[in-house]
């Protein structure tokens, strides 16, 4: 599980540099990029990506430029493509946005290819995995018993379960790309796979509303004397909330009626979830009958700050939504609990996980150099705490609060006016979904904002923008020791050697990394979008 969240429906900027004048000569800003160029770089960058870099129309997160080594959020194989954002689901989004950005029918094609992809890998079940691989459960295998076991920190891949997961929105993305191109041209090559998508959703739900983080339900990884937590309810990376966001999207374009009950079950399962006064927060996991529980071995059975603002701004979304202000209520108590652990000290920081009945901070720390030799361990130190997985987290109660008040105020018909929960006819989705920085879990992700002159000249002869691949791993050199190697390893992203974890480098190379090729198109996207904006308004 990564970093989330996450949210499909995102809001286009393009950033202006402001340049410094000298004196006494005024240095003049260069011309703006005229439309044609700009499509002329969006065209010449996605062709590369397209015709050079593609795997059956799917993606990775980064490569290296002669395609020696490659990496979605470890290192890939060359006939695996990642479903994980910033995916292969994420490519798609991106091509229909230039589509309708250009109405160049390249970009439609693009995305064609992207969901061909996505569908070869769909499982039977309905959902999807991390990543695909074409060649074959045999390969999967293997991947999964030597680069994913050996990941010591990324516990998600040491074990191949065989089933689909929610963790990381790879399979929302993906549902939601799917009903996406579905409704750009009413295909009926689509329909069976968004029932399938749907189906899944709706199997995978717990009568209680919520839904586990991997189906269909399995239990055979315990180790460190941990239960198998895939079957936990999940609000971890915002599980519930991104199943829900992709029902009523359903709902919304499809008048999908039967999906109601589950959308409802999926925003009451936040108030049942909540832990009683006084400390009236939620946990990031949780078992069937809603009691807080352990997930990876650095992830342990506590309430979380993170996980409370988060659930807390999902509330305020589902009152907007439905105007009931039993989502309101749960609120109050949850920011009161909040501010009853903050961190003593200027900035308001709080501990990631609090420990239920005390209400005391947990961190977490560990020991060894890699899987074999390595352990996590938690108790009320906060010196030598992880690195990968931080000990505080950053929560503006006050914003929060605010927030509420604001909410509170606002007659529930007048709040919920605009729903798409409303009844009627139809709605068409969004014209653009990508559209402010996507979150995900790609190190080499610096999010770095240029001109849109800067993006045009930067691309290179080839037609990709090159980038500092900051996040590398070691190859598989084998299973690890037994015995520790020499060096600390507490606070660092990798252990040994043998320890195939991301991490990132002191000495990165230059590479393409899906992340940039996203967010400069974005961008390029947007200037296209302004400029149209400007001439209306002559």
């Amino acid at each position: 599980m990564g970093h989330f969240v996450k949210s499909i429906a995102r809001s286009l900027s393009v950033i202006s540099a402001v340049l410094a004048f000298s004196i006494p000569f005024a240095v003049q800003a260069a011309p703006a990029p005229s439309d044609g160029a700009i499509k002329k770089a969006m065209r010449r960058a996605t062709e590369f990506m397209v015709e050079k870099v593609s795997t059956h129309g799917g993606y990775v997160w980064s490569y290296l430029p002669d395609m020696s080594r490659r990496w979605g959020e470890l290192e890939a194989r060359p006939s695996m493509i990642w479903v994980q954002p910033p995916g292969t689901a994420t490519m798609g989004h991106l091509f229909l946005d230039a589509y309708h950005a250009t109405g160049d029918d390249y970009y439609y094609t693009a995305a064609e290819k992207a969901a061909a992809a996505l569908i070869f890998g769909q499982q039977d079940n309905g959902g999807w995995n991390y990543f695909i691989d074409f060649g074959g459960e045999a390969s999967t295998k293997q991947w999964y018993d030597t680069v994913g076991k050996n990941a010591w920190r990324m516990e998600e891949f040491q074990h191949y379960w065989g089933n689909a997961t929610y963790d990381d929105e790879g399979t929302i993305e993906t549902m939601t790309f799917i009903l996406r191109v579905y409704l750009e041209k009413h295909d009926p090559k689509y329909k069976p796979v968004l029932d399938k998508a749907i189906d899944f959703v709706l199997k995978s739900q717990y009568p209680n509303g919520g839904w586990p983080q991997r189906y269909p339900l399995k239990y055979e990884f315990s180790h460190h004397g941990n239960a198998d937590y895939t079957s936990y309810i999940t609000f971890n990376d915002d599980v519930a909330a991104g199943n829900v966001r992709f029902l009523m999207l359903c709902y919304q374009a499809l008048g999908e009626t039967r999906v109601l009950d589950a959308i409802n079950r999926g925003m009451n399962v936040y108030i049942l979830a909540q832990n009683g006064a006084p400390q009236a927060g939620w946990a990031l996991q949780y078992t069937t009958d809603l009691k807080p529980a352990p997930a990876r071995t650095y992830e342990p059975k506590s309430l979380s700050s993170h996980t409370t603002a988060s659930a807390i701004g999902q509330l305020m979304n589902f009152y907007r939504l439905t105007g009931d202000t039993k989502y309101l209520t749960p609120i109050p108590a949850a920011l009161d609990w909040l501010e009853s652990v903050r961190i003593p000290g200027e900035k308001p920081l709080y501990p990631t996980f609090v420990e239920l009945g005390t209400n005391k901070a947990i961190y977490v720390h560990r020991e060894g150099s890699n899987v074999v030799n390595g352990r996590y361990y938690f108790d009320y130190n906060p010196q030598n705490t992880l690195r990968h997985y931080g000990a505080t987290r950053s929560v503006n109660v006050p914003k929060l609060r605010a927030e509420y008040e604001k909410l509170k105020a606002t007659p529930p018909e007048e709040i919920s006016r605009d729903s798409p929960l409303k009844p009627g006819p139809a709605k068409p989705l969004p014209r653009y979904f990508l559209i402010e920085s996507h979150g995900d879990s790609d190190l080499n992700h610096a999010r770095n904002a240029e001109t849109t002159d800067q993006l045009v000249k930067s691309l290179n002869k080839d037609g990709w923008w090159p980038t500092q691949l900051k996040s590398t791993s070691n190859p598989y050199a084998g299973d690890g020791s037994k015995t520790p190697a020499e060096g600390d390893f507490r606070s660092t992203h990798v252990g040994d050697k043998t320890d195939t974890s991301p991490y990132v480098t002191d000495t990165p190379v230059i590479g393409i990394s899906t992340s940039v090729y996203i967010d400069n198109m974005k961008s390029l996207i947007g200037a296209l979008n302004a400029n149209s904006a400007n001439k209306d308004n002559k």
